[in-house]
């Protein structure tokens, strides 16, 4: 298969979002039709290319000789774009129900179709150049998204994830051009691109490194960097559930574990301290993530701080730098995309049927929403880590892997994840205890709430069910992975 087929599913997605934004629809069932069908084949588009993986590069344009914006599709990339592609078309068929009573639905919806071909850019990415570039695109595409509601809340929501995301990239381009004039290139290869033995500063590329992690760690939200993700939460839900599950934040946590193996190289950072400082911020953002997520009242903000921190979960994996740690991180990042978005599903159903926002009004809602508490209640039993669902096998995984082969700090790691285990276990199910054993002095819910319609329910009950069976399959999803991050992690060899 050829190489150029990988611009495809990056252009359809984009060209045709924007090309909806001019057309006059007669009907919103023609938008949402017209919409759904190249995001249905994106995706197919996506797996076809996964599972016939074209040879080669496709270079779209150059700036010089060395340095272009080009694609490939190697095993980490797959992994991604199959995590993005198997969602996507879930979360448009949410957003078209939770969108239609906006007046400018057709802006939302142009721009939340685009935002899926430049996720698939950051995939596909042959380069440091070629991911920073679909970096920097995602975060332009994704702020009007954010402030849509256009409040002032959403307003300052969405500066403030600019200019953090902004910063951030500014970090990481120190990184691109040290890669750039230490590495033989930016291409992204196995084992990284840069020789130890010819590294006169290695202390440098060490500092360089931590810079570039704390800036693709912005959209990862990593502490201190932290802040912009559950002011975010204000975005309508089909926002924030790719924010807080597969596009922005995913795509923080894959630019670090591409620049980690691909750019500076596994073995050029074992041992150093530059990989215990990121330990460090990783763990530290586990608890702090879990502790706040404990104290907020706000419904989506608490699944906000939660995501906080699972995202650091995912890099405590990356970061232990063996086949065992990567392999637990890249099935912590598939099994809480699922998780969460279904949690956010079910924030942003109750929101959409009664208007309720915080954990005090949500008494008595399991009655009358009984579908939505049930997929809540199993996810949030998932994310706790509670056998035999998802989150406990990835999250076993992970200490596993920390006992074993990270140290000092991987001990320390085994220990951060049971704590924030059992705070999880407190702010995952409380909101499922008051939606189905309510106080005795609240007052139950209109019987006019119920679960939603059919656009909603079914993306919940797909994911929620994925939750499940990802639990059931989980040592042989873990047997796929582990020689793909042996791979990685050994260079090729």
């Amino acid at each position: 298969m050829n190489s150029y087929l990988l611009i495809l599913p990056i252009f359809l997605p984009i060209a045709l979002g924007a090309l909806s934004k001019f057309i006059r629809f007669r009907t919103r069932r023609a938008r949402e039709i017209f919409l759904m069908i190249p995001v249905c084949i994106t995706s197919v588009l996506v797996w076809v290319l996964i599972l016939n993986r074209p040879e080669g590069t496709f270079t779209l344009f150059k700036f010089t000789q060395n340095l272009a914006i080009s694609l490939r599709l190697d095993d980490f990339g797959s992994f991604f774009a199959a995590l993005i592609a198997t969602l996507w078309p879930f979360a448009s068929l949410y957003a078209f129900e939770y969108i239609s009573p906006e007046k400018r639905q057709d802006a939302f919806l142009a721009l939340y179709t685009m935002t899926y071909g430049v996720t698939l850019g950051v995939a596909f990415a042959s380069s440091f150049l070629s991911m920073y570039f679909f970096y920097e695109l995602l975060t332009i595409i994704t702020v009007p998204l954010v402030m849509f509601t256009m409040t002032e809340e959403a307003k300052y929501a969405a500066r403030k994830y600019m200019y953090f995301s902004l910063g951030g990239t500014a970090f990481a381009f120190i990184g691109l051009i040290f890669i750039i004039v230490y590495g033989s290139s930016d291409i992204f290869q196995l084992g990284g691109v840069l020789n130890p033995s010819d590294i006169g500063n290695a202390r440098l590329l060490q500092i360089v490194y931590i810079f570039t992690f704390c800036g693709f760690g912005v959209k990862a939200a990593i502490f201190p960097v932290h802040s912009w993700l559950p002011e975010a939460a204000v975005a309508p839900t089909p926002v924030t559930a790719l924010l807080h599950a597969v596009a922005v934040v995913k795509s923080g946590v894959f630019g670090i574990a591409r620049i980690t193996y691909f750019s500076f190289g596994a073995a050029f950072l074992r041992g150093t301290w530059a990989q215990y400082v990121a330990l460090a911020i990783v763990l530290f953002t586990i608890l702090y993530g879990s502790s706040v997520a404990v104290r907020e009242r706000h419904f989506k903000r608490r699944l906000a701080w939660s995501t906080v921190a699972n995202l650091s979960y995912i890099l405590f994996g990356i970061l232990l730098l063996s086949p065992a740690g990567l392999t637990s991180g890249m099935m912590h990042m598939l099994f809480h995309a699922f998780m969460k978005i279904t949690l956010f599903y079910c924030a942003g159903a109750v929101l959409y049927q009664s208007g309720r926002e915080y954990l005090s009004e949500l008494d008595g809602l399991g009655r009358r929403m009984p579908v939505v508490f049930v997929c809540y209640t199993i996810s949030a039993l998932a994310l706790t880590g509670i056998p035999p669902l998802s989150g406990f096998y990835s999250k076993f995984a992970l200490g596993s892997a920390g006992v074993s082969d990270g140290g000092i700090w991987g001990a320390i790691g085994a220990g951060v994840l049971l704590i924030s285990a059992l705070l999880t276990a407190i702010y995952a199910i409380y909101p499922a205890i008051r939606a189905f054993f309510p106080q005795k002095s609240a007052t139950l819910p209109s019987k006019d709430i119920r679960d939603p319609n059919a656009y909603m329910l079914i993306p919940i009950l797909l994911t929620c069910m994925a939750t499940v069976l990802f639990g059931v399959f989980s040592q042989g999803i873990y047997n796929a992975l582990y020689p793909i991050a042996s791979s990685i992690v050994g260079g090729g060899v």
